[in-house]
């Protein structure tokens, strides 16, 4: 066999036996053509085994050269949180209407990527065929044939790199390219061009400047001389004029590139120097490849790779233009049932799409580029980022927990330097999670999902200092806000906010197992009960927004958008702007949200939770998606006090109960806050007291960065001041002794 056509994938791209079995294949020469799956226009819906960089992945088009709907979207979702997805499809072929036979008899029309591999599965043949027989299996195998179908493709104009790959199959430019090949390695894609859009989306969209954090390309190296090859040095950049050495680049790469296939992730800085530069940068990265001598040769065979750059560069943008993303705390599927978010959405069990800005929420990325801000990813703990470099972190649909030193953290990031914090949850109920169980047939073992649509026990524990936490409620319904109908699809919602906040509620029915009863008794009357969804505060030098619900965020199955209340909420977090409309009167909290802590959602104890998370038995450790100069650290340090106390990122050190002990993980991820009758100091009391209180919130929470040093102050001036009459009485008795004795 040397041809393989596999019309068949799913999103499971752990499936080892399913995996390794390709690997085998491909090792063995066999040229596999898959279809790269029929989940678009949905982004990060790559089924496997297309998604694997040694297979032929295949989307479909139509007779118009237009990327067919139903065609599934890259990037690869592999490599997230703490890298970037690969280029795929490999190239897209005639997919819709294509004529095809019947089992029976005569002919049908035939639609789907499952369609469009043959298709390409032919085209191989074909070639294959051209090439005399005694020298095919020295000249083709299938990284050879990946680089004369990418190279030979025809660019189609419109759609990007994730939806088209290299472009439409050609079959008579790879035959040319093929006619005189000699084995060699080379890069998928060769170029990088900011210029290119919309080929170049998102690199495209938004420009470099100094200070963000690394943007990560992912390139797949093809290596035709060898199903095993070496990477023999570090990659090299070279820039084309003296403005290219304002770009810091790092790489990260496969040293052993098997089988035929490798992986160049380039992580691309702008220099601070570069803070006011306003231009392009060009220039290539070479790469050079080796593989053991085919038989008969003497020498290994070596091939020199370029992929060529041409970036866009701004200068720094203001901090108030600047957004996080948090990409660290995300899980998705594989490896385990992560359940969807929208629980309406019954053909989609799965929350499997990656939600990265640039898969399940491209099109909020692009809406928030159009509106001028500036969008960076994360993909590590909230220890490895600077938070006076941006106006708002945004957390949406997080399903993981939070080291303590992230919880800490992020309450100095946002009460002493200002950070806007802006939370959109997902509903969460365990009787719900446990009704969800089912038996998968293929794995023979029962599911169950591992967390909620979101992971609210643990948003709790990091908003716990902030005096706000979300329930158990799963909340359904459609409301009216800033003039746009909305609709609320499974979110949950808000329990503990402080007073002084703003906090608007509405009529919803709570389809979880708890609610259910609670709903029969309130269809018998005429009205639903409000529940409050929506909370904006100020807290400190910082304010904070929180929303029940990201449906409306994120493209997978969003029925509306709420991309107007998310630009509302960017004004505030990030510029103090308040709506009239958001910030009215009567939706102000004269009294704080306050939910008992055994009302509060809970973990759940049967799930094995760290086979999961990233943070749960882990250690703490900025990666290679962070800045350059805390890679391999803990991140930015936390000081007592004081304006400046942000410090380059520190060594990973094991300080025993100290940072972040493995031997304490348990205790770490599971923080519960619990408020006592008597006034004890635990972190409930500390946290809620400030809230709960008799006095007010936010300036007893912005006190406390200088009411000890005060306190300090005073203690040391009445101890002076005692101490000094102490030693004018003892001056006074030593006088009068002497003149006793004088007398006497």
């Amino acid at each position: 066999m040397d041809v393989l056509n596999l019309s068949i994938g799913g999103p499971d791209y752990l499936d080892l036996p399913f995996v390794e079995k390709i690997w085998e294949i491909t090792a063995n020469n066999i040229i596999m053509v898959s279809a790269i799956g029929n989940d678009g226009p949905l982004y990060g819906t790559l089924n496997n085994p297309a998604d694997q960089s040694d297979v032929i992945g295949v989307g479909g088009i139509d007779y118009s050269d237009h990327i067919a709907s139903f065609s599934s979207r890259g990037m690869s979702t592999w490599e997230l949180p703490h890298g970037y997805g690969r280029v795929k499809p490999d190239i897209v072929a005639y997919g819709r209407d294509i004529m095809g036979s019947k089992i029976s008899a005569g002919c049908k029309s035939l639609s789907g990527t499952s369609v469009a591999s043959p298709v390409v599965a032919g085209v191989v043949c074909l070639l294959v065929s051209v090439i005399p027989e005694p020298d095919r299996k020295n000249i083709l195998n299938p990284a050879s044939m990946k680089q004369a179908l990418v190279e030979g493709a025809a660019k189609l104009s419109g759609p990007n790199m994730y939806e088209q790959g290299a472009g439409r199959v050609d079959l008579l430019e790879s035959y040319e390219i093929l006619k005189s090949y000699k084995p060699r390695a080379s890069i998928f894609p060769s170029v990088l061009d900011y210029t290119d859009c919309p080929y170049s989306w998102p690199f495209c969209r938004q420009p470099l400047y100094a200070g963000a954090m690394p943007v990560i390309f992912n390139a797949t190296i093809l290596n035709g001389m060898g199903v095993v090859g070496y990477v023999d040095s570090t990659p090299t950049w070279h820039p084309s004029d003296e403005e290219g050495n304002l770009l810091n680049i790092h790489f990260t790469y496969s040293e052993i590139i098997w089988p035929w296939t490798g992986y160049l992730a380039i992580h691309m800085q702008i220099k601070e120097e570069g803070a006011q530069f306003s231009g392009k940068i060009e220039g290539n990265v070479t790469l050079k490849v080796s593989s053991p001598p085919a038989q008969g040769e003497k020498g290994p065979r070596i091939s020199i790779c370029v992929l060529q750059l041409k970036l866009n560069v701004v200068p720094t943008p203001p901090r108030s233009k600047r957004i996080l993303w948090d990409q660290f705390h995300n899980i998705k599927y594989p490896p385990g049932y992560i359940p969807r978010d929208s629980l309406d959405v019954r053909n989609d069990i799965l929350d499997w799409h990656g939600d990265h800005l640039h898969t399940n929420f491209h099109i909020m990325f692009n809406m928030l580029r159009d509106a001028g801000y500036y969008v960076e990813s994360l993909g590590s703990p909230l220890t490895c980022f600077d938070a006076r470099l941006y106006g708002t972190l945004l957390l949406v649909d997080l399903e993981d927990e939070y080291f303590a030193e992230e919880i800490e953290k992020l309450r100095d990031d946002v009460v002493n330097t200002g950070l806007g914090l802006a939370v959109f949850s997902e509903w969460y109920n365990v009787d719900t999670m446990v009704k969800m169980r089912f038996f998968d047939d293929n794995t023979r073992s029962w599911w169950t999902p591992v967390t909620g649509g979101a992971n609210v026990p643990a948003l709790n524990d990091l908003l716990a200092p902030f005096g706000i936490a979300f329930g158990d409620k799963i909340l359904n319904g459609d409301f009216s806000l800033l003039g746009e109908q909305n609709r609320y699809a499974s979110g949950t919602d808000i329990v503990r906010f402080p007073r002084g906040g703003y906090v608007h509620s509405f009529p919803f029915l709570d389809s979880s197992e708890s609610g259910a009863t609670q709903n029969v008794l309130q269809t018998s009357g005429s009205t639903k009960a409000d529940s409050p969804i929506l909370g904006l505060t100020v807290m400190g030098e910082g304010r904070i927004a929180v929303y029940g619900d990201s449906n409306c965020l994120d493209s997978s199955h969003m029925v509306t958008n709420c991309f107007t209340l998310l630009r509302k909420i960017l004004d505030f977090t990030n510029e103090d702007v308040r709506d009239p409309e958001l910030f009215s009167d009567s939706n102000k909290q004269d009294s704080p949200l306050y939910e008992a802590d055994n009302q509060l959602p809970s973990r759940r104890t049967d799930v094995n939770f760290s086979a999961y998370s990233a943070i749960v038995g882990k250690e703490l450790i900025c990666r290679t998606d962070t800045r350059l100069e805390i890679w391999g650290t803990k991140g930015y340090s936390l000081q007592v006090r004081g304006r400046n106390r942000r410090l380059p990122g520190y060594p990973v050190i094991d300080l025993g109960r100290g940072l972040n002990s493995t031997s304490d993980a348990s205790n770490i991820w599971r923080p519960r806050l619990t408020v006592r009758s008597n006034k004890d100091d635990s972190l409930g009391n500390r946290y809620l007291g400030l809230f709960y209180g008799d006095e007010p919130d936010a300036p007893m929470l912005v006190g406390g960065h200088w009411l000890v040093p005060v306190v300090v102050a005073v203690t040391g001036i009445l101890l002076l001041s005692f101490w000094r009459i102490r030693q004018k009485r003892r001056r006074r008795r030593k006088g009068s002794s002497s003149g006793r004795l004088a007398n006497i």
